[in-house]
Order: structure tokens, then sequence, then C-alpha cells
């Protein structure tokens, strides 16, 4: 859901963590986050995106990839 603070919320969250990747809006409406991190940290930055807007997400679907290591810091697009 676009215009309840996910993306900035992901990027502050982030700061905290040893996370690269990016969130941005996605012209259906979603909002899509890609991290790269080991999974001890995913899981914990997940962790905390999700306590924090947990009243605002109504659906996740994760894919987990190999990392590519592209991404240079964690980014809003």
């Amino acid at each position: 859901m676009q215009g309840v603070g996910f993306r900035f919320t992901a990027a502050t969250v982030a700061g905290r963590h040893d996370v690269s990747g990016y969130v941005r809006n996605l012209a259906d409406g979603r909002v899509e986050l890609v991290a790269e991190a080991t999974s001890e940290v995913l899981d914990s930055f997940l962790a905390e995106v999700a306590a924090a807007m947990d009243w605002a997400i109504a659906d996740v679907q994760v894919e987990v990839l190999p990392a590519t290591g592209e991404f240079s810091g964690f980014r809003v697009r």
C-alpha cells in the first residue's frame, strides 16, 4: 500500500542493519523491497520493518534469490 510511509520506514530500518538494495512503489499500488544481506541480518531487518508497518501490510510475497552484489547501500527509488 502506497502513501503510508513504508519506503521511508524501510530505508530508516535499513540504516540500522548491514543491508543493501532498494524499496520502490510499483504502478499497481504495491511496494517492492529488494534487499541483500546475510540470512540473519535479512531476518532481523524484515522483522523490524514488519513490526513497524504491520498495520499497513496487507500481503507479503517473498522470493529468495542468490545475492548479486549489484547494490551499494540501501535506496528509495
